[in-house]
């Protein structure tokens, strides 16, 4: 009953209970965004996440990134929460680690990913790597969602 009357109390002052963060990975804050990953060929292995801050200088080099997450693959589209640091800018890269290596897997002479890959925004990758521009993601709230497609060599 007390639990009625503060929350009318909050609303009153227009103010929303505070939401209790779901399951999510990565370090724990009050900030999360639901990543759909569509696309996904089979279940083997898992779906690496990488996040990045809103620094092009950072985006996609050696211990350039804020973590790495990691979850099971499922056929079809894997669907997991990621918390973020704060609100903001950031850019996601993802891939199916098929062989649980750790790494994406590549090959030849240009180190051709030879694993599904994606990022935020869905830019095109088909004769380099996106630019940091193309990948950013305003993350204004919490509780938002975004679909990442991956792309595996043909």
């Amino acid at each position: 009953m007390w639990v009625l009357a503060l929350c009318t109390a909050l609303a009153a002052l227009g103010a929303a209970p505070a939401r209790a963060a779901p399951p999510c990975l990565g370090p724990q804050s009050s900030v999360w965004i639901y990543v759909n990953v569509d696309g996904v060929r089979n279940a083997k292995g898992q779906v690496t996440t990488t996040i990045y801050a809103d620094n092009p200088d950072r985006f996609l080099i050696k211990n350039g990134s804020l973590y790495v997450v990691r979850t099971p693959t499922v056929a079809g589209t894997t669907r997991f929460c990621v918390f973020l640091p704060s609100t903001g800018v950031y850019a996601i890269a993802v891939y199916h680690d098929e062989d649980m290596s750790g790494t994406i897997n590549r090959s030849g002479v240009l180190g051709i990913p030879t694993e599904g890959f994606g990022f935020s925004n869905n830019p095109p990758t088909i004769a380099s790597l996106p630019t940091f521009r193309s990948v950013r993601i305003a993350i204004p709230r919490t509780n938002l969602a975004t679909t990442i497609h991956l792309k595996y060599p043909e």
